[in-house]
């Protein structure tokens, strides 16, 4: 039975293989779903079981440094994809209507799976916002969404690389998020920095606001694909996907935007004195339980 088990394991990796995207095969963590699975593994295991037990008689970390270079490099690494994403097709050859899936070895195609494999690599060092809390012991912080969905968005991000080339109006999403988070990380790099720079983040519950902009954006470009005669995109399933994750999300947020600006339920005690938390999910729970499409 063990043997059967290990043949049909192998067979499945070698149909994996064969079905993998052949321009992406070769990028780092994407030989096989194991590595990466493992590191996620790894990092639930951390967070919700040895971190909490390693800090449960230690004081808290000060990692104002540390998280001030954190999110100033998020800020780099994202506006980087944002223009890579232009050069790759939506500022260049892309109408922003009924674009395709280009599946060719064109300098622009290729630019694009660099850059979906590179949205990829920042899910993937976005674990460390977790990783922050803990030495911080910030535990209350890390719910059970929050986890899961950062264990989930990197896993979701493999499968689709490998299977289905993330390029075409199916990735104006990611370049929609990456421009978010520019604008997010560049917020917390701030915070982090200091009661010197509150004065400088007056805007800080406007960031609910662009979220939601985000959102109705990706939804309105989706949505054209369901009033189009003819566009067929290579995989509807993640347009259905994308469409749905907005919706849902905009109703997430819109509720925390009521219950803290309207209700002022959820703000801090004092709005001239906002906490110093500089990771990139502490200030809105709920962006900590998403941030990403």
């Amino acid at each position: 039975m063990l043997q059967d088990a290990v043949s049909n394991i192998i067979k499945y990796h070698n149909s994996l293989r064969l079905r993998t995207d052949p321009r992406i095969r070769d990028f780092p963590l994407m030989q096989s779903p194991v590595p990466m699975t493992s590191i996620l593994l790894a990092y639930v295991f951390f967070s919700v079981y040895v971190g909490p037990r390693l800090m449960a008689n230690r004081k808290p970390f000060r990692l104002n440094t540390a998280m001030i270079v954190y999110n100033l490099s998020m800020v780099s690494l994202n506006a980087y994809l944002v223009y890579e994403f232009l050069m790759s097709g939506w500022g260049t050859t892309y109408t922003w209507r009924c674009d395709l899936i280009d599946t060719s070895n064109s300098p622009e195609a290729l630019r694009m799976v660099n850059v979906a494999w590179g949205v990829f690599f920042t899910k993937n060092i976005e674990l460390l916002d977790t990783v922050f809390f803990v030495l911080r012991k910030k535990q209350s912080q890390i719910t059970f969404l929050h986890v899961f969905h950062h264990f989930f968005t990197p896993w979701c991000w493999w499968w689709s690389l490998n299977l289905t080339p993330v390029a075409g109006m199916g990735s104006f999403h990611a370049l929609a998020n990456s421009a978010v988070h520019v604008i997010m990380y560049f917020y917390y790099g701030l915070s982090a920095a200091g009661p010197r720079f509150q004065k400088y983040l007056w805007w800080k519950k406007y960031m609910t606001a662009i979220q939601l902009s985000q959102f109705i954006l990706v939804s309105i470009h989706i949505s054209q694909y369901y009033f189009m005669e003819k566009c067929d995109y290579q995989v509807p399933l993640w347009i259905h996907l994308i469409w749905m994750s907005c919706a849902l999300y905009f109703l997430l947020f819109s509720n925390f935007w009521i219950q803290a600006y309207v209700k002022g339920k959820r703000l801090p005690a004092s709005e001239d004195k906002p906490k110093l938390n500089g990771s990139a999910s502490e200030h809105f729970t709920v962006v900590a339980n998403w941030k990403h499409l």
